[in-house]
């Protein structure tokens, strides 16, 4: 795919577009901006919203399938190096947060109270559009296994150059319809944030916690390019360098699948070969979210100390490696982790509604940092699956 000119510039646009949102969105808090122009900003994040949300299995499928019947007989065994160190990653960041969080929340969390959320000033979007996707995210992926892993057992076909030209069609629909209108999303997203003051009443309570966890997953980027970039023979820090503008992307679609373009250049750009970022990237938008699990384990933690609920190594080693299995049906839609969490929340840890309902607070609050890491974490992962395939194919 040739996007590369697409993205030029696109960090200097997406932080325009994150600056420029919360200008008007605290303006317009301020009543300093006309409501009427917010409503439609409102309205076009709403469109747009929609309209990603119906692309998103479209780009799944047309980044997936192609990738895989490319990739020949070699397709299940690198769809199983994957996933297998994809799932490492994500229990590593799970256990990781469970200690550090054991060793620091206690002391930092001393005498600290939940008070309730303040009333949140409410506009509405004109009109709404309900553009329902043609499958769901855990459908498409698995329609794209099937498809690719049959396609690659099988010499060329009329089915293959239909996928092909299918892939050349998406890449097409995020070049032409998603790219350029991007930090506009990205500005209407942080303009809502602000104006409704979400983030100012959950960080009053949390704000500690937000810094740490923020120092945390930063820590975590740099322990998972560390182990890359040794096993890949690659400078680490340069390599997480270059993945920062699917970085910054993430910080404002909060969507790992809505930032897959941005990823798979980078990770092309960091020395990944087109060939296995483009299996790779689209696949770990949807299993790899390491930042997402970060969050979760760190906030049950805190609101388990702030309500004096009893919790230890034992509880949380299964919570954590089921939530690495959950958290699978949960990419491509902004507060989707915590949203598929909330069932282990409740049956494994015994959150009630109310304190559910907590953890949905604290997570959205924070929900950018967490894509964002998933987003970038990545590009490590294509960094080692790309050096065990250089290695068998020497």
């Amino acid at each position: 795919m040739k996007l590369r000119k697409i993205y030029t510039n696109l960090l200097f646009k997406v932080f325009c577009g994150i600056l420029l949102g919360i200008l008007l969105g605290w303006l317009t808090l301020k009543g300093w901006f006309p409501q009427w122009i917010y409503r439609i900003l409102l309205t076009f994040k709403g469109l747009f919203g929609s309209f990603l949300g119906f692309a998103i299995p479209l780009i799944i499928m047309g980044l997936v399938m192609p990738s895989i019947s490319k990739l020949g007989k070699s397709a299940g065994r690198l769809l199983l190096i994957t996933v297998g160190i994809a799932y490492s990653f994500t229990l590593f960041s799970g256990f990781s947060t469970y200690f550090a969080s054991e060793a620091i929340f206690p002391s930092l969390l001393e005498n600290q109270h939940i008070k309730p959320m303040g009333d949140e000033q409410v506009l509405t979007p004109f009109f709404s559009i309900q553009m329902p996707p043609i499958a769901d995210v855990m459908t498409a992926l698995v329609l794209s296994f099937i498809m690719g892993i049959g396609l690659s057992l099988k010499e060329k076909s009329v089915l293959s150059g239909v996928i092909e030209e299918f892939g050349e069609i998406v890449s097409w629909l995020i070049a032409k319809a998603i790219i350029p209108v991007l930090p506009y999303y990205i500005m209407a997203i942080f303009a809502e944030i602000t104006f409704g003051g979400k983030v100012v009443s959950v960080i009053e309570v949390f704000f500690k916690l937000i810094v740490v966890l923020f120092v945390m997953h930063i820590l975590l980027l740099i322990i998972q390019y560390l182990i890359a970039g040794g096993i890949a023979g690659r400078n680490p820090f340069k390599s997480l360098i270059t993945m920062l503008p699917a970085y910054a992307t993430a910080l404002g679609t909060q969507s790992s699948a809505a930032t897959i373009p941005i990823t798979l250049q980078q990770a092309i750009k960091m020395g990944v070969s087109p060939r296995i970022a483009g299996f790779v990237i689209p696949l770990c938008a949807t299993i790899h979210l390491s930042g997402s699990t970060m969050k979760i384990t760190a906030c049950a933690m805190a609101l388990m100390l702030l309500e004096g609920m009893p919790f230890d190594l034992e509880l949380f080693s299964g919570f954590i490696m089921m939530l690495g299995i959950i958290m699978v049906a949960a990419p491509g839609v902004p507060g989707g982790a915590i949203m598929a969490a909330l069932g282990i929340l409740g049956s494994m840890l015994g959150f009630n509604e109310e304190q559910q309902g907590l953890m949905i607070a604290l997570y959205v609050a924070m929900d950018s940092f967490g894509t964002a890491c998933n987003v970038t974490g990545d590009g490590a992962v294509a960094l080692i699956v790309n050096k065990i395939e250089e290695g068998k194919s020497a």
